[in-house]
């Protein structure tokens, strides 16, 4: 690292604030040398971008992903941690703003954190690690070979003499960055493997934690937003007499995407909101509702389709089988429904923007923000923080090009809010879809054919119309269905894109929940026709793929399969790969006699590679679980006029929490890099329940949400 000099004037000024005599004619140009003298503070070591070790021996890891719950900001640093063997009372996290490259890809999504940094993260740990003991050797005048690490410090083996990393930040600062670094063997992790406590839960517990909503900023506005609620439609006329009169409310105008309005509190601008005339031209999707859509999307199912994986001749041997099963699944749009609604805040100022946003894509928000005002990215900066629930509804900025282009309108930082209403109107929602299924099976029930054909809107084919042209494959939305693992010898996948004015995005697992449903559900039917055990049948067809046999078999050992159940209670089992992760679930339920029926107990077996921070894979299980069976039992969006029929949490109903069922969850134990813990527990839900209660009651569930009167005899 190269020496700065400080200037006469700058030396005097230090001198000054060090409290210091007065020194002139004494020359220490060289920084080093004022530091030596006291009259400036050491500089921290920073090897890269994740790490700061400072003098006072605190070491700082700045964590480039989003928190929303999944305790990134936990497991992140101790992957560095350990590799540099830093003594974990003395760590501290730091929330990296938006950077073009800095830290490669900020976004959180795809459960990516982890399997997708695991390595850089070890050797960022690693090349600190290593240029300590190099800067301790030095020091010595000893091999780096004599010097290890521990705690927090460097140690001379032979005499027991050391360093605190503190202590060596200024040696080490002038050390070249190792390429590669060598990396701990495992066996000798000290917080990798292991439950550590969170980082940031004082913050959560205190109330410190930094939400979007919690930003407050000297002479700051608040505002929110009217859209049309037709999907395509648009501001036609308004009338803002009535909401100006409400005290608070300070304006109403009109911006690209509806109504913004204005006021010094966000009750002002909701009762405003409320006041606001707006007449709208909601376009030609206002005769549309689901029941249309759902025609559609049968019709163009059985026409062309787009093949995915076409092994063998299934059409000859569904012609030579004894037996072909049929079937149709269904699954509807539904929402993220984020605890905390889409907010931002934004300060537009003489040609830079100053963001704070609770965002899965902190990177995109900056481009977003710079197009949106016709400024240079590095003129936009992105603060990013908590996030109240993303479910990959934050994979998107759209609610943030309505805060700049606020902010921007009335020269003043913004808070502008989503009403709940706005929000569950105007989200990306999981994309309906059509399942149709058949398989064919010998006289001694062994499957000889799959056919599996996914009718769906395509989320690729929205974001990049050109890419995803008619005829294309939007491999996405086969996932979770074109890598069926089961070994049957004629498989065909194939896809049909049936799009509408209905925004769809990414959402938890994205289109691995509907396949895995329709798979598992599936599966389960030809195992029930074959009068083989679900477990058993599953098993038989896994021969080639190990880590599903053994989530399979650790789920159904825990859970006590085989064990008779009392009548009216059922046990239903589910197996999926995803996000480089496999997951088991076995659900028992009951269902009485009138429909009404409660899932009692989710038994769930993750194998996950190397589970970095096991407290926060069965958290994440937990989280999953609770996630998918909303969507199973209660979320439905569904389309009245063109427009979202349900307005808020009394009409799309999640899951209450004396409706959880107990929840046990076990981690294999594994050695393989990490998988995503993020979303792998949701796909196996909805089938391990549906099979659940097909066991209890005989009646098949094909079509979600479960409702009782579905299962009224």
């Amino acid at each position: 690292m190269a020496q700065s000099t400080v200037s006469r004037r700058d030396f005097l000024k230090v001198s000054s604030t060090a409290g210091a005599g007065l020194m002139i004619g004494v020359f220490l140009p060289a920084k080093e040398r004022l530091v030596e003298a006291g009259l400036l503070p050491a500089e921290p070591f920073e090897p890269n971008a994740f790490l700061t070790i400072n003098p006072d021996n605190t070491v700082t890891i700045t964590v480039a992903k989003s928190e929303m719950g999944q305790q990134v900001r936990t497991s992140l640093p101790m992957i560095i941690a350990d590799e540099l063997d830093a003594d974990w009372s003395q760590v501290k996290i730091a929330q990296a703003d938006a950077h073009p490259d800095k830290y490669g890809s900020q976004g959180t999504g795809g459960s990516g954190s982890i399997r997708r940094s695991f390595e850089k993260l070890r050797k960022a740990g690693a090349a600190a690690r290593e240029m300590l003991i190099e800067a301790g050797a030095n020091e010595w005048n000893v091999n780096k070979s004599e010097c290890t690490v521990s705690n927090g410090k460097v140690v001379h083996s032979s005499t027991g003499r050391h360093f605190t990393f503190g202590e060596l930040t200024k040696k080490a600062a002038n050390l070249p960055v190792p390429d590669d670094p060598p990396l701990k063997n495992p066996k000798d992790f000290k917080f990798i493997g292991k439950s550590m406590p969170g980082l940031d839960t004082p913050s959560r517990v205190d109330g410190s934690a930094q939400f979007g909503m919690d930003v407050q900023l000297p002479d700051m506005l608040y505002a929110t937003v009217i859209r049309c609620p037709t999907f395509g439609g648009k501001v036609k006329s308004f009338d803002s007499r009535e909401a100006k009169k409400i005290n608070g409310v300070k304006d109403i105008f009109e911006i690209e995407k509806g109504i913004a309005v204005v006021g010094t509190n966000t009750w002002a601008v909701i009762k405003g909101q409320r006041a606001a005339k707006i007449k709208w031209e909601h376009g030609k999707f206002v005769k549309w509702n689901s029941s249309r859509i759902r025609a559609m999307m049968k019709k163009k199912g059985l026409g062309h389709a787009v093949v995915a994986r076409d092994e063998g001749n299934v059409a000859q041997a569904q012609k030579d089988a004894n037996n072909v099963l049929e079937m149709v699944y269904e699954v509807p749009f539904t929402s993220h429904a984020t605890m905390e609604p889409m907010n931002c805040v934004a300060h537009v100022n003489n040609g830079k923007c100053e963001i704070w946003v609770p965002t899965q894509v902190p990177q995109r928000v900056q481009t977003t923000a710079a197009e949106a005002l016709g400024i240079p990215e590095e003129k936009v900066t992105v603060h990013v923080t908590m996030l109240g629930g993303g479910f990959g509804r934050r994979l998107w900025a759209d609610y943030v090009t309505d805060a700049v282009e606020i902010s921007k309108k009335t020269g003043k930082p913004v808070l502008m809010l989503w009403t709940r209403e706005e929000d569950m109107a105007h989200g990306f929602y999981r994309p309906t879809s059509i399942h149709k299924l058949s398989a064919s099976m010998t006289k001694k029930n062994r499957a000889t054919s799959w056919s599996h054909r996914v009718i769906a809107p395509s989320i690729s084919a929205q974001r990049s119309p050109e890419t995803f042209s008619k005829g294309k494959l939007d491999r996405s939305a086969v996932n979770g269905a074109s890598n069926v693992p089961y070994e049957i010898p004629n498989i065909l996948v194939d896809y049909v894109m049936t799009n509408t004015e209905v925004p769809v995005g990414w959402w938890r697992s994205v289109y691995n929940s509907q396949n895995a449903f329709a798979n598992e559900g599936f599966i389960d039917e030809l195992a029930h026709a074959a009068d083989i055990d679900p477990y058993e049948f599953r098993l038989k067809l896994l021969k080639k793929s190990p880590r599903h046999v053994g989530v399979l078999e650790l789920a159904a050992e825990k859970a006590g399969w085989g064990k008779k159940l009392d009548k009216g209670r059922g046990r239903g089992i589910a197996v999926h790969k995803s996000f480089g992760s496999w997951a088991a679930h076995v659900a028992e339920v009951t269902v009485n006699s009138d429909g009404n029926f409660s899932v009692d107990r989710i038994v769930c077996a993750i194998d996950c590679g190397l589970a970095v921070h096991p407290d926060g894979v069965r958290m994440q299980m937990e989280s999953s679980i609770v996630f998918g069976l909303t969507s199973t039992l209660k979320g439905e969006i569904t389309i009245k006029d063109g427009a979202v029929a349900q307005s808020n949490f009394h009409e799309f109903e999640l899951l209450r929490i004396d409706e959880m069922p107990k929840v046990e969850t076990y981690i294999m134990e594994s050695n393989e890099a990490p998988g995503g813990a993020g979303e792998p527990g949701l796909p196996p839900v909805a089938p391990a329940v549906a099979n659940a209660i097909f066991d209890a009651t005989g009646i098949r569930i094909r079509k979600l949400p479960i409702r009782p009167e579905n299962l009224r005899v």
